[in-house]
């Protein structure tokens, strides 16, 4: 039997998620209309050590990983891509032994030279790459190595604003975007914004990502709020495959 405070706390909640859901039913979902030749999927840090359970982020992003499905998600995503001529687009992160000597960093940042996060022994050596932490997931290699994907140059820090991502777009005529990988609240949010700030349309699919969990903190949860406020639409990997299935189809 439930006590008194436990009543309480429990319509406390029932009233908050009541408001939150009128809220979000305020907000307008703008949409992406997928087009063949104009739309590409982007999908950043698609690498072991954030999806593997052998990679060193796994204790806190592992939790969400596997809550959201992300890993079979992804893999959704890049063989619909695929089956559908999508182009595919992979921005990824490296660190390189000379990046160990920036001379202050935030928080994540310091959190992944300390740990050893997507290094590799340089940007011209693929000494010791296979199967490391900053290599593909495996079961992603036979869509990115298939010689038509496009792997942009490394973002540094966690958006595409130090990277090629936007012109290598724009070179292809694309000027939508559907947006999934690692981690939700760091790069994928960081590259929806800039995405947005470039002019592209973006479409962020919210069971594609993760995001890690501390006390106090869920990054995943975080990076939520923020996608619905901002991208042009925020769908599951089930609703990308039928708009990108749907656009495909009229071409």
């Amino acid at each position: 039997m439930k006590t008194h405070n436990q009543i309480i706390s429990l319509s406390a909640a029932a009233a908050l998620i009541a408001v939150a859901q009128a809220a979000n039913a305020q907000l307008p979902d703008p949409g992406v209309e997928v087009v063949a030749g104009r739309t590409a999927l982007v999908i950043t840090d698609p690498q072991n050590d954030f999806l593997s359970p052998k990679g060193v982020t796994w204790g806190v992003v592992g939790e969400s990983v596997t809550e959201n499905n992300t890993v079979a998600n992804i893999e959704t995503l890049l063989r619909t891509a695929k089956a559908n001529a999508i182009p595919v687009f992979i921005s990824p992160h490296y660190y390189y032994p000379t990046d160990h000597g920036w001379k202050f960093e935030g928080a994540l940042e310091r959190l992944m030279h300390d740990i050893g996060m997507f290094d590799r022994k340089g940007s011209l050596s693929l000494e010791g790459f296979e199967g490391s932490g900053a290599d593909w997931l495996a079961s992603y290699k036979k869509y990115i190595e298939d010689g038509k994907t496009i792997v942009v140059s490394p973002h540094k820090v966690y958006g595409p604003e130090s990277n090629d991502l936007a012109l290598q777009l724009r070179k292809r005529g694309i000027d939508k975007v559907i947006l999934a990988g690692m981690s939700a609240n760091l790069c994928v949010e960081s590259h929806m914004r800039e995405l947005l700030e470039q002019g592209f349309e973006v479409a962020v699919v919210k069971d594609a990502t993760a995001a890690a969990k501390l006390p106090g903190l869920d990054g995943y949860a975080a990076a939520l709020i923020n996608f619905r406020f901002i991208a042009n639409t925020v769908w599951t990997t089930e609703e990308a495959v039928a708009a990108i299935k749907k656009g495909t189809a009229k071409r």
